[in-house]
């Protein structure tokens, strides 16, 4: 069974409550639970979210739209998910982060279909970025992310899931897949206000209830609009990930 496990809490630095901020008729949170139930290749779907108070809004929401949720650690993300993935008794495991409301169910099928057809451990568009900011997945076996938490060790690995299997090629079997065209400067992730401006934006000229549209919608709106995608120009990517690696003294 492949399981996608989509990470969400409240707080947040710069945006706080962003998966629960409104896009037209929905909050973030529905919209990427839609966008991941359009995955042909994804067989259930599970929300993991904290022990906080905070976060009780969130388990309440799932309830509403019948999504199962897993509570745990607030800032270990990985045990989180280890015992999420358990609970949901599955055997791959895909990655959801919640402030991505432009995930693309193409994606992340092709990326469930190379994980399974070759045999991966692990397979993400995101070791060597090509796909734009926030159409990032990740898939991998139960079995990897178990070696993972019991061997994790540094803050970074515990933080972000995956660093302990894709920085270890020598024992994980590692699959990657890109795009055509090199769109890695393009930021499509909702981390601070100018990238909801940005969000909000792109739903209200390509949204339609009941329908997904996919990145090449997003593209074609870009190329006949140009100032969308300057609203949130400047960011560096992965910035959480890159302010873990420096307070570990690895950058």
């Amino acid at each position: 069974m492949t399981t996608a496990i989509i990470q969400a809490r409240m707080s947040s630095t710069r945006l706080p409550g962003k998966v629960l901020l409104s896009l037209c008729d929905k909050t973030v949170l529905e919209h990427i639970v839609n966008r991941v139930r359009a995955a042909c290749n994804v067989d259930s779907i599970l929300v993991a979210t904290s022990n906080s108070l905070a976060d009780d809004i969130i388990e309440e929401k799932c309830k509403t739209m019948g999504v199962p949720v897993f509570r745990g650690n607030e800032n270990n993300v990985l045990e989180r998910f280890y015992f999420a993935a358990k609970q949901a008794k599955t055997d791959v495991v895909v990655r959801i982060t919640a402030d991505d409301p432009l995930k693309d169910p193409e994606i992340i099928d092709e990326i469930v279909r190379l994980q399974k057809n070759g045999g991966f451990d692990y397979v993400s568009n995101t070791i060597h970025p090509t796909f734009p900011e926030g159409l990032d997945c990740e898939a991998f076996t139960y079995a990897a992310l178990e070696e993972a938490y019991i061997q994790a060790k540094l803050s970074s690995e515990k933080e972000h899931v995956t660093p302990y299997i894709w920085k270890r090629p020598e024992i994980f079997r590692i699959g990657e897949i890109k795009s055509q065209e090199n769109l890695s400067d393009l930021r499509w992730t909702m981390d601070c206000p100018e990238d909801y401006e940005f969000m909000k934006k792109v739903y209200q000229k390509l949204y339609v209830p009941g329908n997904i549209f996919h990145m090449k919608d997003v593209l074609e709106l870009l190329e006949r609009n140009p100032e969308i995608g300057r609203i949130n120009m400047g960011h560096i990517r992965n910035e959480g990930y890159l302010k873990s690696l420096k307070e570990e003294g690895e950058l």
